[in-house]
């Protein structure tokens, strides 16, 4: 199966972005071929160098771990809008397009909106 993940809520703040995150890892734990689309304040979440309280979770390292199994890809004009380079991103995450975006929704067996 193939889930396309959209995320658009900031990395903290809220949980949205968190809990997509979770799912993406549980299903690309389950077998399941997993792109996780960051857009709008989502693409904070591929940033590298997030320092967060002990004991909080950590999107930096959520992301990573989707990024070994499956694909994170952030919208590019997001991404300009927030003032975030790619050589900021972490590893395994790329910028993309909405083209792209528009390919992986025609590709997914079911899309997930956070």
């Amino acid at each position: 199966m193939k889930a396309l993940f959209i995320l658009n809520d900031p990395p903290y703040g809220t949980e949205r972005s968190f809990n997509g995150l979770r799912l993406a890892k549980a299903l690309a734990g389950k077998g399941a071929e997993v792109t996780v689309f960051l857009m709008a304040d989502a693409v904070a979440c591929a940033k590298a160098g997030q320092k967060v309280p002990q004991g909080y979770y950590n999107l930096e390292l959520m992301t990573k771990a989707i990024a070994r199994s499956g694909e994170v890809l952030l919208c590019g004009t997001c991404m300009d809008a927030r003032g975030i380079a790619d050589a900021e991103l972490v590893e395994g995450a790329r910028r993309s397009t909405m083209d792209e975006l528009a390919e992986c929704t025609l590709g997914a067996d079911r899309v997930l909106v956070f």
